[in-house]
């Protein structure tokens, strides 16, 4: 490679008054402004979302067209404000987009020329980056700088590290906006007979998952939602809805299991991304010989005046599915998820979780899972009362709050149907809240930073319902746990309150009896 394109261009633009400086103080970039008030460009900041803009090619740092898949060359393109060309700069120095792909030196590359590509984020310090004051971003395990190759302007030039070497083709902007806080309202008002998912997508954090035994999660989803199988002859039957959009039929489970038994083989993803709930013990998800399906017919209630049935887990039934190739936040990237349960048929067995877990079924590091445990667990001692709490699995621990201590603001639920709500940033802050699902609003139970050791999550994307996340594999034990789902949602971004208050009020109008 000819180190000579590398140097910086006769036409640099040398601006020396002081609308081109940032002063930096600590780690904070105070950022000037121009005589009109308008703020200078500057490198990104942390905590901000924005494109990131060549100072010579004018043009924006994006993943190629619409691949959202690892390995993709960061190149630049036309900016147009689209997905593939935001990024977010976290605390933890990860430049993400989509939000769970991190910008990444290709194979931990440290040398001129290597590739700069997106990948799944890991917390690794090869996707880690400094924006620096003079433009610069360079790499933390590198020290070398993200460079336009041969200082091209062209839409489809390509990234790589290269030494610094203060060239324009070295020095990036981002629009100067203060890091947003979650808007008080969601952006865009749900459909009319809209379902949890609907709403979560009007506020920006679509969902990735969504799994029920008694309703549609959207309002426009007419599909299954589980399967049952008889012990009579092993056949099997989809169980759908009454109408798209509304409470399950399960008239057609009475029928077809009369005068036998009925087992829940899979809890169909509504979102549309396949995310389909195997039992653990399956021909699709291998288990141990202990894990079989929960029985079909152990709790019958009403959702919306009509009959359903929940998926009513006790020791040794559990369901997963590896979804980290569709969709499920993987790494430090944001995500929130809620379900309704009941705070009646609960255990301090190990352990009725909804969330995200290890692809391995293994429990690899802390921050490999992120999923709401509602147990009567109090793992770490020193619990006030004895629960049953909704608590955040994190792995190597049920957390109550930011650390091992007791959270003084947690509170047991008791009632027959609970709302169990958990979101985390991946990087500084995840949130624990419940409710009672049949009135009232939601407890915030925490607000505040991870445990130390979490930061960044180091989530792998399989989802897991029923058991923690080193369960039921072959040859790895049984599920301990009891407990009961009725519904749940995955999704991708931090949920806003008043996202989630929305999600409450449509739980308490499905009218679960």
């Amino acid at each position: 490679m000819d180190s000579a394109r590398h140097s910086p261009g006769r036409g640099r633009l040398a601006l020396v008054n002081a609308a081109s400086i940032a002063v930096v103080i600590g780690a904070a970039i105070i950022v000037p402004q121009f005589a009109n008030g308008t703020a200078a460009a500057a490198v990104i900041q942390p905590g901000q979302t924005a494109p990131v803009v060549g100072a010579q090619s004018g043009r924006c740092v994006e993943a190629p067209g619409s691949a959202t898949g690892n390995g993709a060359q960061t190149q630049l393109g036309d900016c147009t404000g689209a997905a593939n060309q935001t990024w977010t700069y976290t605390p933890s120095r990860q430049l993400t987009v989509h939000g769970n792909k991190c910008l990444d030196a290709s194979g931990q590359g440290t040398g001129n020329g290597t590739a700069v590509i997106v990948w799944d984020c890991h917390g690794g310090t090869n996707q880690q980056w400094n924006a620096n004051a003079n433009g610069t971003v360079t790499g933390v395990q590198s020290g070398l700088c993200l460079d336009a190759n041969g200082a091209g302007t062209a839409a489809g030039t390509k990234l790589i590290l290269w030494s610094c070497n203060g060239g324009a083709n070295q020095r990036w902007d981002s629009p100067v906006t203060p890091p947003s806080t979650p808007p008080s309202t969601p952006p865009s008002n749900p459909p009319s007979g809209a379902g949890p998912c609907d709403i979560y997508a009007s506020g920006g954090t679509p969902c990735v998952a969504a799994h029920s035994t008694v309703r549609a999660l959207s309002g426009s989803y007419g599909g299954n939602l589980y399967q049952v199988r008889r012990s009579s002859d092993n056949s099997t039957r989809n169980i759908g809805l009454r109408a798209a959009g509304g409470t399950v039929d399960a008239s057609t489970q009475d029928s077809f299991c009369a005068g036998t038994t009925c087992v829940i083989t899979v809890v169909y993803d509504q979102s549309g991304r396949g995310n389909d709930l195997w039992y653990q013990g399956s021909t699709v998800v291998p288990g141990s010989p202990q894990s079989r399906p929960a029985v079909a017919t152990s709790e019958s209630l009403a959702i919306g005046g009509a009959k359903a049935y929940s998926l009513y887990i006790n020791p040794s039934n559990s369901y997963w599915r590896d979804g980290h190739l569709t969709g499920v936040p993987t790494g430090s990237a944001p995500e929130g998820m809620y379900m309704v349960t009941s705070g009646t048929h609960v255990n301090g067995g190990c352990c009725f979780d909804y969330g995200n877990s290890e692809t391995t079924r293994s429990a690899d590091a802390a921050g490999a899972m992120d999923a709401i445990n509602f147990s009567t667990q109090c793992w770490f001692g020193g619990c006030s009362g004895r629960g049953p709490w909704v608590q955040a699995d994190l792995e190597w621990g049920l957390y109550p709050g930011g650390s091992q201590s007791w959270n003084p603001n947690q509170r047991a639920f008791t009632s027959k149907f609970v709302t169990a709500m958990l979101k985390n940033n991946g990087t500084s802050r995840f949130a624990l809240k419940g409710a009672d699902a049949q009135n009232g609003g939601l407890t915030t139970l925490w607000d505040g930073g991870l445990p130390p050791g979490y930061s960044p999550m180091k989530k792998q994307g399989a989802i897991i319902l029923g058991s923690g996340g080193d369960c039921c594999k072959p040859n790895g034990g049984a599920n301990l746990s009891a407990g009961t789902f009725y519904e749940g949602a995955m999704v991708a971004g931090y949920p806003s309150e008043a996202t989630e208050n929305a999600i409450q009020a449509n739980i308490i109008a499905a009218g679960y009896r």
